[in-house]
């Protein structure tokens, strides 16, 4: 299908999730300290600290239970679920306003709910954009998407910043906390508009509706100017109404069926979490403790280190269209895991300064942060339309809760900024395990680019494809070496009869449990 406005105003719409994501991110570690003084809520350092840890427990809980509810219940009605939510949660930090046990535990809740919100985001806005993206734009648009994180770290920076310098202590971080709210509000009315994905209403027997959704969007098509191409009969595929999937069927699937793929998402996801929490979380630490720079003038640095991470998806993404999935997976995640031992070794070697630090950092994570969000949409376009929602959500829990060891492991290594040592072992670490995430993309990657969702991965609910291609299927069995071969011009079977790689293939029209 052409690109047309809708696409557009669907990027807008969603993609807002993950500006807000970075936003908080941000404003919550810059607000750290300012929450330990008297007159603010008196937290001791751990007990500030505790709220990012809170935060991204949250995440992980609420992409588990959204997750299962968005393939479920519809794509659409989460992303609002899950963004309102987060509107809801953030708001409510706001309104800590006193100290002491009770009030510590009602903070702690809030953040809790907002990290759910946004959890539950991740499942449900990926199976949006996966399946209702044009197949040869689908991978830059879930790669843009996934990389506006970094543009939300900017604006949280820039505005803290201004926040911060402006308004009394007691104040400011209570606008800091407000700000994704009061940005995101109105995103709810914008994505009022937009239709639930055609795939999930077919697979749950609204045939009615999902026809609506596709004229809807085929009339957008339309309406700039541009043709829609004949859909040839050979690429239909018929699927019956299944029972709703749940977690116990995305673990079938992940063990008996796709175990390969799974080894892959599990290991892009593990390795990505662990280096960015490793870097990200400790940023500013080694910037003030082995290159002196002023706790004032850490932020600064950070700006241009989420720039890099920002324009890494932005120029690469594309690439991931048009060169492949595995190349750029592959190349991305082995480039940043070899520049990143370089820079280990000229750190180690005391020839770096904070300028030059931060000018190494943001070409890895240039590349680094294209392999990252592409991660998302590895975990999502490999897996069958049922378990979508869920196998993001999983992958997704399963790389924080290994990424979320990077920040106290690497804060450990830092100390007091004395042991350079120390450091270089812990980026050497990293280095490799982003090598490991390469390697395991070049052997077990799938190339996904250009395809539609149904020939990268059978729907578990499929009954049989198309009569035509059946039969064509049926001949080519019957086939006896010499025989002549198809007359030129002839497709081939339709998406749904593509083979999975060896080992690794479905079987078609398996039930849900």
């Amino acid at each position: 299908m052409p690109w047309s406005g809708f696409h557009t105003k669907m990027i807008a719409a969603l993609g807002c999730a993950w500006i807000l994501d970075g936003l908080e991110i941000t404003v919550a570690s810059s607000v750290t300290s300012v929450l330990t003084r008297s007159e603010t809520l008196g937290l001791s350092s751990s007990e500030a600290g505790l709220i990012a840890t809170v935060y991204l427990v949250g995440q992980v809980t609420g992409a588990l239970f959204f997750g299962r509810m968005a393939d479920r219940f519809g794509r659409r009605k989460l992303f609002l679920l899950t963004f309102g939510v987060y509107l809801f949660g953030s708001g409510l930090t706001a309104l800590t306003y006193g100290q002491g046990p009770g009030w510590d535990m009602y903070l702690y809740l809030t953040r809790f709910i907002a990290g759910t919100g946004i959890g539950g985001e991740y499942a449900a806005i990926n199976s949006a954009i996966q399946e209702m993206m044009p197949a040869r734009f689908r991978g830059r648009v879930d790669l843009l998407v996934n990389g506006t994180y970094w543009a939300g770290a900017m604006v949280g920076t820039i505005a803290e910043l201004m926040i911060l310098s402006t308004f009394d202590d007691s104040v400011a971080w209570r606008i800091g906390f407000l700000l994704g709210p009061v940005l995101g509000f109105s995103v709810l009315f914008v994505r009022r508009h937009l239709p639930e994905s055609p795939r999930w209403l077919i697979m749950n027997g609204r045939e009615a509706e999902a026809e609506a959704a596709i004229e809807r969007i085929e009339s957008a098509v339309r309406s700039h100017g541009k043709k829609l191409p004949a859909v040839d009969e050979r690429d239909a595929i018929e699927i019956s109404e299944s029972e709703h999937a749940t977690y116990v069927t995305l673990l079938r699937v992940l063990f008996k069926e796709y175990p390969k793929r799974a080894v892959l998402a599990s290991t892009l996801m593990i390795t990505q979490s662990f280096l960015y929490n490793a870097i990200f979380f400790t940023y500013t630490l080694v910037l003030t403790k082995f290159y002196g720079v002023s706790d004032k003038d850490a932020p600064m640095y950070l700006l241009a280190f989420a720039a890099g991470n920002l324009a890494g998806p932005i120029v690469l993404g594309p690439l991931f269209d048009i060169v492949g999935r595995r190349w750029m997976i592959a190349g991305t995640y082995l480039f940043s895991g070899c520049a990143l031992a370089v820079t280990a070794t000229l750190f180690v070697a005391d020839v770096l300064t904070a300028t030059t630090q931060t000018l190494a950092w943001c070409v890895i994570f240039f590349f680094a942060s294209a392999g990252a969000s592409s991660g998302y949409l590895t975990a999502g376009e490999i897996f069958p339309l049922e378990v979508r929602g869920k196998a993001i959500a999983l992958f997704f829990a399963i790389g924080q809760a290994a990424g979320a060891t990077g920040p106290y492991f690497y804060g450990w290594l830092i100390g007091d900024g004395t042991e350079r040592g120390r450091l270089y072992i812990g980026f050497l670490m990293g280095a490799v395990i982003m090598v490991v995430g390469g390697l395991a993309e070049t052997f077990l990657g799938v190339d996904a680019e250009r395809k539609s969702l149904e020939s990268v991965a059978r729907p578990l609910s499929m009954v049989r494809t198309s009569v035509g291609a059946a039969g064509r299927r049926t001949v080519n069995k019957l086939k006896k070496p010499g025989d002549k071969p198809d007359p030129p011009g002839d497709k081939p079977d339709s998406p749904g009869d593509e083979p999975d790689p060896p080992g690794d293939e479905p079987h078609a029209g398996t039930p849900a449990v």
